[in-house]
């Protein structure tokens, strides 16, 4: 009973299992259909392929008997061989198997390259499609998931989709065509000896399915050993600092070490198996061409009938020796197939997108929070009912001690999470009504850690928008008062970034930041930390690059040294998520609330007001 159940439970998991294949194959031939014909193309040269497989057998079959004497009646399509010059068949019969080989060859090359063709066709639109979906995921989704496994979806699991067609569905489908033509073709011939060639066939059919179970799962090990392989590599080399500087290689090394022995221990299962299937595979062939010999003898049968039932049992075994390797290969595409459409699945920012565009006035942009709530993870606020407005073309600042919640002010600001009460306007309009790319178009943020991609000083200024010419970064470097410094770097606007900008000093890669800011020329500007970290002969630079570019701009400035923020007209304290204070800084010090303390902590002394 306790068996049966068991049995039950398999046949269950292997039913849904199907289910859920025959589903993703079925979405993922969604990015077949505009190259239907290409598909169509394949699958008539696999067809035609699996027809001409057991020609040749049968050819040379033809050969041996006519020249051993025993000459038989000739299908159709060899009436045209002469019949009364053996010497004349002969050459004849050879010179058009070499120009059947010939004809072969050239048809297999095509499937080859079409069913590649096919399959790089549709791994260039699912990588599209992937990155386009990555480019429009919520911060939220960043937050929760390793680089290096995004890294792996792009790059790795969409590469496993090009062999679902070039080494997975189509030649398997051409395998087992090929199979059951020279079957038929075999029992045609002679189906006693068929059915001779066929006794060690169940042995090769328990062989391949034990074999395809064994690296099915090896190779899901494998696919997963290398997403950790890769999330590791990405994040560790991206904070190699960080580990040099607190002498962390030996033990990060040994992390890596764990991680790479469980990819070889997969690797080495899958080898194991594959050591084991093949020698099996010669020994059940040999067994098969052993009986063929045996019944052959034993009914004194033509010679070239034994040559060529040994030929066509090979291309027979042949498949059969790859075709639950073409299995796995198919399985690790679905797999694969199934990580990506998890991606592309993935829920976007909430669509709420509409044509509505910030309302531009001539003063600038007024900025409203009406009782604020917002939180990362369900039950645990960040902030709470935060309420204030700013004035058009004014500057407000926000301070606090770190997780007062300044940055999310900025985030929510800028949409990067959704809130979860209240409502934030810009000149009067909700910015939940208004369009994504409208709002961040308008609102331009220079961060405390400038991000810098691999290129030009001026690609990374201009962040490759055509639209902007190097006259107009010129321009805004010579208002920032920027140019001289930028002239000293070699190559000038030409200058290599490296990856991250790290040949540049963070007050280097800080203005860069400014001037992409001024470039786009947004009505809101926020500085989130953008002094916090410049050394000393920067400051003074990077103080007169703000000042250019908080003119006329309405602007919120986050900043820990109290120092930088005493121009601004408003200066909100925030406290465990709640706006606690708000008022100039010379009204803020008379109150000798959070603020005073906060000042006094960084001055060292009790200022009097």
């Amino acid at each position: 009973m306790a068996l049966l159940v068991h049995l039950r439970r398999i046949m269950q998991s292997k039913s849904v299992k199907q289910t859920r294949n025959a589903s993703i194959l079925q979405r993922l031939f969604r990015y077949v259909m505009p190259y239907r014909w290409v598909f169509a193309a394949s699958l008539l040269l696999c067809i035609i392929l699996a027809i001409l497989t057991p020609v040749r057998p049968y050819l040379i079959q033809v050969t041996m008997n006519t020249a051993g004497g025993k000459t038989g009646h000739l299908p159709f399509w060899l009436q045209w061989l002469p019949a009364n010059s053996l010497l004349q068949f002969v050459v004849q019969i050879t010179l058009f198997q070499v120009g059947f080989v010939l004809f072969e060859t050239v048809l297999r090359f095509i499937f080859l390259y079409t069913t590649a063709w096919l399959g790089q066709a549709v791994v260039k639109d699912l990588r599209m499609a992937v990155y386009q979906k990555v480019l429009g995921l919520p911060l939220q989704h960043f937050d929760t998931t390793p680089i290096g496994t995004l890294t792996t979806r792009t790059i790795n699991d969409i590469e496993s989709i090009n062999e679902v067609f070039s080494d997975g569905l189509i030649p398997i489908i051409a395998d087992l065509l090929s199979i059951a033509l020279t079957l038929a073709t075999m029992f045609y011939m002679n189906w006693q000896l068929t059915l001779v060639s066929l006794i060690p066939l169940p042995i090769l059919l328990v062989a391949t399915y034990y074999f395809k179970e064994s690296v099915n799962k090896s190779f899901i090990k494998v696919r997963n050993a290398v997403a950790a392989l890769n999330a590791f590599v990405q994040e560790h080399i991206t904070g190699m600092s960080l580990v040099q500087a607190f002498a962390a290689e030996k033990r990060e090394f040994g992390k890596f070490d764990t991680i790479n022995q469980q990819h070889r221990n997969a690797n080495i299962k899958a080898i194991f198996a594959y050591s084991v299937f093949f020698p099996v595979v010669e020994v059940v062939l040999a067994v098969s061409m052993g009986l063929q010999v045996w019944w052959i003898a034993g009914q004194q049968l033509e010679a070239g009938l034994l040559v060529s039932f040994i030929l066509y049992i090979n291309l027979i075994f042949r498949p059969l020796r790859v075709i639950a390797d073409k299995f796995n290969v198919l399985q690790m595409g679905i797999i694969a197939s199934e990580r990506v459409f998890a991606v592309l699945d993935t829920a976007s920012e909430p669509s709420k997108e509409t044509n509505i565009t910030i309302p531009h006035w001539p003063q600038g942009a007024a900025i409203s929070f009406n009782k604020v709530q917002f939180s990362y993870q369900p039950g645990v606020p960040v902030l709470k009912n935060i309420e204030f407005s700013v004035e058009p073309g004014t500057t407000v600042a926000l301070v606090g001690h770190t997780g007062s919640g300044k940055t999310s002010i900025i985030s929510v600001l800028n949409k990067f999470y959704p809130i979860q009460a209240g409502e934030v306007t810009i000149n009067g309009v909700n910015i939940e009504q208004v369009s994504t790319a409208s709002l961040r178009q308008n609102i331009g943020v220079v961060l405390q850690d400038v991000f810098l991609f691999s290129g030009t000083l001026l690609e990374n200024i201009t962040l490759r928008n055509p639209t902007i010419t190097e006259q107009q970064v010129v321009d805004a470097a010579k208002l920032l008062q920027v140019h001289d410094f930028i002239m000293q770097l070699h190559g000038g606007y030409q200058f290599n970034v490296m990856e991250r900008g790290n040949t540049l000093s963070v007050g280097q890669r800080q203005i860069i930041s400014f001037m992409r800011a001024l470039l786009y020329n947004p009505y809101i500007l926020v500085l989130d930390e953008a002094t916090s970290s410049i050394d000393t002969e920067s400051e003074q630079l990077i103080q007169n690059a703000i000042d250019t570019l908080i003119a006329n701009r309405t602007s919120i400035v986050v900043a820990h040294r109290l120092s930088t923020i005493k121009k601004a007209h408003k200066i909100l304290v925030l406290d465990k998520g709640e706006l606690v204070e708000e008022g100039t800084h010379e009204q803020l010090l008379e109150q000798k609330g959070h603020y005073y303390q906060l000042y006094a902590m960084q001055t060292q002394n009790s200022p009097t007001g």
